[in-house]
């Protein structure tokens, strides 16, 4: 497909998003000393598929929801399956929509998205997702406010795709994790992280698939390339424990997603995590993606 790509650049920096691709970062490169190092995975600039570009908002859920929706306040939401590789919904639906140019600068971008009921869901909604440039890497704010009349419950995250080779390493704190069945919906809860799945210190991106919710995580999780002589740690400040991380076997990507709530979190107990917004509240989430050296450089 075709599609228009505003990009912001710097000596150090250079973001390319396509607005009408869902909000999508289709590119993130960095410049160390000499050329342009990829720092997420790069779009193709054919597939039309969200799963290829480097990075999506997750708006106004994350990750999947069981059971044909969900059920608030004594009525049933149905939300239909959204992607034909997936069993259940996934991800929301704002990476599913084109969103609009609110605001540009050499260093900044917003978009925006008014979303009524897409695809016969529940949400009448506005995002807006903002991206800077700052001196030492990138911030991406997303928010949503809800514009039905009935309260309902919201979620956030962000989805991008880091590349990874045998070299790379990847650090981030967690106490627990959610196990999953094959669908990678929830099973039970353990402190006891299985083994090869531990990255309480640096460790490999080798191993099995992971599809999981971390909790416990303190929002910094830290990606190390010491083949480039940098690292990217990933800042999510107002973070309140979750991080969902997607570890495929044999793949040069990985990611691990800011997010506000577990997966199907509709049907925990308590509903951990989700926010209940009525007419004209909103919920934020702001990532950090900051550059620095390798812990492994010379």
């Amino acid at each position: 497909m075709t599609a228009d790509i505003i990009v912001l650049e710097s000596d150090k920096q250079r973001l390319q998003v396509a607005p009408e691709l869902g909000g999508s970062v289709i590119d993130w490169d960095w410049k160390p000393q000499h050329g342009w190092v990829p720092l997420l995975r790069a779009w193709d600039g054919v597939s039309a598929d969200r799963y290829t570009v480097a990075c999506f908002p997750l708006v106004p859920w994350s990750n999947r929801i069981t059971q044909g929706g969900f059920e608030h306040d004594g009525a049933f939401y149905p939300i239909h399956a959204n992607r034909s590789e997936e069993h259940y919904p996934i991800h929301g639906d704002g990476w599913l929509q084109a969103w609009k140019v609110a605001e540009r600068s050499d260093s900044h971008l917003k978009l925006t998205l008014e979303s009524r009921h897409f695809d016969g869901n529940p949400y009448h909604y506005r995002g807006t997702e903002t991206f800077r440039l700052l001196p030492d890497g990138l911030q991406i704010d997303l928010t949503v406010t809800h514009l039905g009349q009935k309260t309902l419950p919201y979620g956030l995250g962000l989805h991008p795709y880091f590349l990874r080779n045998a070299a790379t390493r990847l650090r981030f704190k967690a106490e627990g994790i959610w196990l999953a069945d094959t669908s990678s919906i929830p099973t039970g809860h353990t402190t006891n992280l299985p083994a090869g799945w531990d990255y309480n210190t640096s460790a490999s991106l080798e191993g099995p698939l992971i599809d999981n919710c971390y909790t416990g995580w303190n929002g910094k999780a830290i990606v190390d390339y010491p083949d480039h002589g940098i690292s990217v740690t990933m800042v999510m400040p107002d973070c309140n424990g979750y991080l969902l991380f997607y570890r495929p076997p044999g793949y040069d990507y990985f990611c691990i997603e800011p997010t506000t709530h577990p997966i199907d979190a509709f049907h925990m107990p308590e509903q951990p995590g989700l926010s209940f917004l009525a007419h004209g509240d909103s919920l934020a989430l702001r990532t950090k993606f900051l550059v620095g050296p390798s812990a492994g450089a010379a």
